[in-house]
């Protein structure tokens, strides 16, 4: 190579010392460069915040995990590939052979399957409970019990849980406390503030808010947040700059979305309600939601998902899904278009009738993810589609 062939290749690397951009850049770089080898055995020793290598950090990535943070109200956050390699990074570096995961028992279908399919080779047991067991969850705890994950509202039927009670159960007995808090977003409730230990979000729905990336988040506090990096780091579940430059555009947003979220599946929760072909609607909102007096205690605002039940069972919701023309059929949420699944064939696929009904799920039901589209056409097209 000659001397212009490495004066090319070098040309214009780095950032001018007198550029201050609005954003943080997008730091693509896969490695960075030291000085000299001392700068380099301070960091191997964790005294430099030098970077090194972007599987383990990376500028544009804390970016984004700054923000979230202080949307939550952490010390500190990590954010991953996906809601479920956060998930994933959580209980491989909280959990070894011999613990036991109490779990509530209507969660996220992923959730279970990393559970009862991948950390039960390891020697992680999981013991699932109630809803109504989490009402009075201390007397569940076992010997063995190190973590209780559960999420609130949950996917699909959006039943509440007392955070703030089942947080100090579990600090009682020594448990850490994990809240998947996906479908509220730190706008309408902030788990951490009401002392759970950790916050999981599958940060591709409300916090990006866009539909246009996959990524994970874990919140708390700077010393739970440590114990779970080296699981990040080692498994290699970190996202990448691109992803968190767009996920962090998406954060700036986030209040104004939420609002917009809210006050739209408030108006289509109330319109599923008076409707002759809908036996059930699920939204905290209502005052006929069974857990409506704890979302109001820990909620300042409800959410963008409403679930209902058809009245002609899983013949009757497929007739409605085949019908919309506004919500798109999609899996997925938290977007600002409106979208609607049938969680037998999306969140609760593969789950038998035992753990169907465990979580509260029927065939017959729908999920909707309101947008911010006008609530007058969303509830127009529920209308033409309920027949």
């Amino acid at each position: 190579m000659s001397t212009r062939d490495t004066e090319i290749l070098h040309a214009g690397e780095g950032v001018p010392s007198s550029a201050t951009p609005i954003t943080t850049p997008i730091y693509s770089a896969t490695t960075f460069t030291f000085p000299n080898a001392a700068e380099l055995e301070k960091f191997q020793q964790g005294t430099s915040t030098h970077y090194i290598y972007s599987r383990y950090a990376n500028p544009t990535v804390q970016a984004a995990e700054a923000k979230l943070a202080a949307a939550e109200g952490g010390e500190a956050a990590l954010v991953t590939g996906s809601g479920m390699a956060a998930t994933s990074t959580a209980l491989f570096g909280l959990l070894q052979a011999g613990d036991e995961v109490l779990c509530a028992s209507s969660i996220y279908g992923g959730t279970v399957q990393v559970l009862t399919q991948f950390l039960d080779r390891f020697g992680v047991a999981t013991r699932f409970v109630s809803m109504e067991a989490l009402g009075d969850v201390g007397p569940h705890f076992g010997p063995k019990t190190k973590v209780l994950w559960f999420e609130t509202p949950t996917n699909p039927t959006l039943r509440c849980v007392d955070i703030a009670s089942v947080a100090a159960a579990c600090r009682a007995k020594g448990v850490i406390s994990i809240v998947d808090n996906t479908f509220a977003s730190p706008i309408n409730q902030q788990p951490l503030a009401l002392d759970a230990d950790l916050v999981m979000h599958s940060a591709t729905k409300f916090l990006n808010g866009h539909s246009d990336v996959t990524a994970g988040a874990l919140v708390g506090s700077r010393a739970i947040i440590d114990r779970v990096t080296p699981a990040r780091k080692l498994l290699g579940g970190i996202l990448e700059p691109a992803s968190a430059y767009a996920l962090a555009r998406g954060i700036k947003t986030l209040a104004v979305r939420v609002a917009r979220h809210n006050a739209n599946a408030q108006a289509v929760a109330e319109f599923l309600e008076q409707q002759k072909q809908v036996s059930r609607v699920f939204y905290p909102g209502l005052a006929s939601h069974p857990d409506a007096a704890i979302a109001r205690k820990q909620m300042s605002g409800f959410g963008g998902m409403v679930c209902f039940e058809c009245a002609g069972g899983y013949e009757g919701a497929v007739r409605t899904f085949d019908r919309l023309k506004l919500f798109q059929r999609a899996a997925s949420l938290g977007g600002v278009e409106s979208l609607c699944s049938l969680p037998v064939l999306t969140s609760q696929y593969g789950l038998d009738d035992i753990q169907l009904a465990a979580a509260g799920v029927t065939r017959g039901m729908l999920r909707l993810s309101v947008g911010l589209e006008s609530s007058t056409d969303l509830i127009d097209d529920l209308r033409q589609a309920l027949v």
